[in-house]
């Protein structure tokens, strides 16, 4: 039996914190930047080019995941910084939509996308801290709503019709779907906590 002491815990392996999940996580960050230049330059290119680096992003977010399992190179970090990249692009995406199309609902679809993003984050938080965090995994209609979300948002970067098909359009009503799969994904979390939300005041 190996037992650790403090003060002697054995290094991390080389390469832990740069293998291939992870580095398609990072890359999703660094997509941020890349994606805010691209929507307010000034030529033609600029939206489906700011459209194309948000779908990359986007696939990243599963295949991450899916190396990590795969190849076994699951680590502290990239649970960490997986869900971090994906509520910061979103955010990201979001708010330049917005500052573009400040209309009240597409305003409100954006406040319920990210404020149920940070409702879930606290919520995960919690469950962490009183041992109970395995109680609210992601759900299938969590990863309906990604879905959603991505082709959705993707389609509003675009910001043109192709041959004569309203893409903006469409990304509105698929980003709206995903604002209400949003709702009812969190529900389902809150229906999962509610035991240990129920009895939080007991908790010292």
């Amino acid at each position: 039996m190996n037992i650790s002491t403090p003060g002697h815990e054995r290094p991390p392996p080389s390469g832990a914190y740069l293998n291939l999940p992870n580095a398609l996580t990072w890359f999703r960050i660094l997509m941020i930047p890349a994606i805010i230049a691209l929507f307010f330059l000034p030529y033609e290119w600029a939206d489906p080019a700011a459209c194309a680096a948000f779908a990359l992003a986007g696939i990243t977010d599963s295949l991450d995941g899916y190396y990590a399992r795969k190849l076994g190179l699951t680590s502290r970090l990239g649970a960490f910084l997986d869900p971090v990249a994906d509520k910061l692009i979103v955010a990201a995406a979001l708010v330049l939509i917005v500052s573009k199309d400040p209309r009240w609902f597409v305003v409100i679809v954006a406040i319920v996308i990210i404020g149920r993003e940070i409702a879930v984050s606290a919520l995960r938080e919690w469950m962490a801290e009183i041992g109970a965090r395995s109680r609210i995994k992601v759900s299938v209609w969590g990863k309906y709503k990604t879905i959603m979300q991505i082709v959705g948002l993707s389609l509003l970067l675009f910001r043109r019709d192709i041959w004569g098909i309203p893409i903006y359009l469409l990304g509105l009503i698929l980003t709206a779907i995903a604002a209400v799969l949003t709702l009812w994904s969190m529900i389902l979390y809150l229906r999962l906590a509610w035991p240990e939300l129920r009895g939080s005041a007991s908790i010292p």
